[in-house]
């Protein structure tokens, strides 16, 4: 089962800029445009979780 589009529409960064996340189906990642946290989609679940998220220079 992959991600509600209507549920991607709402989703945003839990960081304090709210911004909103591109979804990269294949990877399982949620991504923010601002500041680039990436964050795993476990079980189709979004971790939004700032503590388990990913800096884009954890993941070069």
């Amino acid at each position: 089962m992959a991600l509600d589009p209507q549920l991607l529409d709402i989703l945003a960064c839990p960081d304090t800029h709210h911004a909103p996340l591109t979804h990269d189906a294949d990877a399982q990642t949620l991504t923010c445009t601002e500041c680039g946290h990436i964050f795993e989609v476990r079980d189709d679940i979004p971790v939004l979780l700032l503590d388990e998220a990913r800096t884009p220079k954890d993941a070069a």
